[in-house]
């Protein structure tokens, strides 16, 4: 079965394409390269001894993605990843966002409506809940306003879907709303690659103890939190990558109840700031240097996930701990910085 992956040299596509390789389906993947580099590929063959199909391409050409379903007429699935996901420079930058996590999710979904039957994983996030009344957070939360304009590309993509699967009964689709992925392959060949100063707490941590970056700034010490750190929930990447092939996998199997579903991906369990980098200094053996400063605007105390639906319905669950999540994280960092 021929599967595309957008976005799939990405720290999460590339992932999932291992293990959708692993499982013996053949792995399309377009990725413009914004974001990543061709590099990856040669860990992916590291690590599955195949090489994926790759197509360098922008999906913001229609004519481009038009082109490449006409080629492709035996793709039976679509996991779309590509995405720009830095919340700051949304706020910064909303049109370049809205143009490239809206226009190309449309025009995926234009071709696939034009299929008997195709299969659709959506790459979606936790941040649809904002600042959630209760934890852990059950996916009939309400969704809120958003508090940025990446926040909302994913809210806006999950209705687009919901509304086109109400009308296009060829179309079934599956939401993942992701907590906080983390972590590397254990085989140390794909990783976090951030591009710039990094955007996510662990590839702060393990370049601070790199020594990259001099120091990490701690947003907010005085969140009504046992030690007053936000506390989010922090998932290995691997977990999170094997919820896409079970997803994908449901709705070729036709186990679907419903043709458009969602599921919160996560641990169901939150970790503090300061207990991720406890976990770090614990499996890398070294001192963190990181200051305590102010809140940082946006921030919300808390989100974590009820995983009750994703282990009962989707039958899948996460099983590494933060400290296996994190060591394979430094892994990979002192792999890359050799």
């Amino acid at each position: 079965m021929k599967i595309l992956v957008t976005g799939g040299l990405g720290f999460i596509g590339s992932h999932t394409t291992v293990e959708l390789q692993n499982k013996g389906y053949e792995v399309i993947i377009i990725d413009d390269l914004s974001n990543s580099t061709e590099k990856v590929l040669d860990g992916i063959v590291a690590i599955t001894g195949k090489r994926p199909i790759f197509e360098k391409m922008d999906l913001k050409d229609r004519s481009k993605v038009e082109d490449f379903f006409k080629r492709h007429q035996d793709v039976v699935g679509v996991i779309h990843f590509a995405a720009s996901k830095a919340v700051g420079e949304s706020v910064e930058k909303p049109l370049l966002y809205y143009e490239n996590n809206i226009g190309t999710l449309v025009y995926l979904l234009k071709e696939l409506s034009k299929k008997n039957k195709s299969s659709f994983i959506f790459s979606s996030s936790c941040t649809v809940y904002g600042q959630a009344d209760k934890m852990p957070i059950t996916e009939s939360a309400p969704v809120k306003t958003a508090e940025s304009p990446y926040g909302n590309t994913k809210q806006m993509g999950e209705e687009i879907i919901r509304d086109t699967c109400m009308v296009t009964p060829g179309i079934n689709a599956i939401a993942l709303r992701y907590f906080n992925p983390m972590g590397a392959h254990p085989s140390a060949e794909i990783g976090e690659l951030p591009i710039g100063v990094p955007q996510n707490l662990v590839p702060f941590i393990t370049q601070t103890g790199m020594g990259i970056r001099e120091q990490l700034s701690v947003f907010g010490g005085d969140y009504p939190t046992e030690d007053g750190t936000c506390i989010r929930d922090y998932i290995h990447v691997v977990d999170l990558a094997k919820a896409h092939v079970v997803a994908l996998e449901r709705l070729l199997n036709g186990k679907n109840q419903d043709n458009y579903e969602v599921f919160n991906v996560g641990t169901g369990k939150g970790s503090s700031v300061l207990e991720v980098i406890k976990s770090f200094e614990k499996v890398s053996g070294k001192k963190l240097n990181y200051k305590i400063v102010d809140r940082r605007p946006g921030d919300i105390t808390s989100a974590y996930a009820d995983t009750t639906k994703a282990n009962k319905v989707l039958g899948w669950k996460a099983e590494s701990t933060l400290d296996e999540a994190m060591k394979s994280a430094w892994l990979w960092e002192e792999k890359i910085r050799k």
